[in-house]
């Protein structure tokens, strides 16, 4: 036979770039890609049988449901101290201002340093004001009382007000006078009218300005009728009273001539206690006209040629050449901060608006 188209025997210790001759050479790079596909395939079934390995810990739902409750423990935790901490300031901000409001403290002196002690009268005169008897009399009390205060000052500044209260500081300027033996003078500045005059004349000696407004010996009750422009307007009041009078100051309300008499009377008595008290306390110093006790005001000049003042001067002088005494310490009790934070937030407002619909005209 003929073994020309025999193949060639194949070497057993050939290496693997032997190929029969005659076939083509595998493509290298394709060998590679595929294992490396084949590594990436295995890594990744491992990846899985260890996430299922770890799902099929018994226990694993549990331990996740404590991180989750510790966690909302934790916040809960942290929002009530955060709550406590905001309620315990407003509490604090709280007592603060209740001891502010408590305490219209007057200011300390050193008993052994002489001084010139003042209280200020200024504004209306009226009960709950600073100008009221409550607060007034209180600083006159610890200015008499303090063994280093020589003479005690009014420094007034006011267009009157009540004749209530400024009867009751008129009074204790008395009794403390003759308690603690010490003098009493009134400085006027700007004003020393009405009710702040009745104040001044329980002084031993009062002071002004040559341009001060001095005197205003009266008293007035003031308010307005409607029932003209009511029966203009087709309105009826509607007014129901167990007593004849009990409604006569109601401006919406006709006033009778027995009503409007019954007032006048009242108006007259208190002038006359007015009267009596100013001259009870300028004596024989009144050179008494028949306007003088009419309301009528006067200068600070005026009111030393009619008696109603002394001397010109201002607080400086009075400690300086009167008293003898250039200390001067002020008594007076003063606004605070709590009180003015009320005012800011319209509290003072809204109650004087209700006081002033609610209540009848007041005397001053």
């Amino acid at each position: 036979m003929n073994d020309s188209n025999r193949p060639d025997p194949i070497d057993p210790n050939a290496g693997p770039s032997a190929a029969p001759s005659g076939r083509p050479d595998p493509d290298i790079n394709q060998l590679e890609s595929a294992v490396s596909r084949a590594q990436a395939a295995t890594e990744s079934i491992a990846k899985n049988a260890e996430s299922l390995a770890a799902a099929s810990v018994p226990g694993w739902e549990r331990a996740t449901l404590e991180k989750l409750a510790f966690a909302a423990l934790s916040e809960q935790k942290a929002t009530r101290r955060w709550k406590t901490f905001v309620r315990l300031s407003w509490l604090l901000f709280l007592i603060v201002l209740v001891w502010l409001a408590l305490h219209r403290g007057t200011p300390v002196s050193d008993a052994s340093v002489p001084h010139t002690a003042v209280v200020e009268i200024k504004g209306e005169i009226a009960a709950g004001a600073d100008a009221s008897a409550e607060f007034v009399n209180a600083a006159l009390r610890a200015a008499f009382e303090d063994d280093g205060a020589k003479a005690v000052v009014l420094l007034i500044n006011s267009p009157g007000g009540s004749p209530v209260q400024a009867g009751m500081m008129n009074d204790e300027i008395l009794r403390l006078k003759a308690k603690h033996k010490k003098p009493v003078y009134a400085v006027v500045e700007e004003s020393c009218a009405s009710a702040a005059y009745y104040i001044a004349v329980a002084a031993d000696q009062i002071f002004v300005d040559k341009a001060s407004i001095v005197g205003s010996i009266g008293v007035l009750m003031d308010g307005f009728g409607f029932t003209g422009l009511m029966d203009k307007l087709g309105v009826e009041r509607r007014l129901l009273t167990a007593g004849e009078n009990k409604g006569f100051m109601d401006p919406f309300s006709a006033q009778s001539d027995k009503q409007r008499a019954f007032a006048q009377d009242m108006l007259n008595q208190i002038h006359q206690q007015f009267i009596g008290v100013v001259k009870a306390g300028r004596g024989k110093r009144l050179k008494e006209t028949p306007d003088m006790f009419s309301g009528l005001f006067w200068t600070g000049q005026q009111a030393i040629e009619l008696g109603l003042a002394d001397r010109l001067g201002n607080l400086d002088f009075v400690a300086r050449e009167i008293v003898k005494t250039e200390e001067i310490i002020d008594y007076t009790r003063r606004e605070n901060v709590a009180e003015r934070l009320a005012k800011k937030f319209g509290a003072a407002m809204g109650e004087g608006a209700v006081k002033t619909i609610k209540s009848i005209p007041a005397l001053r």
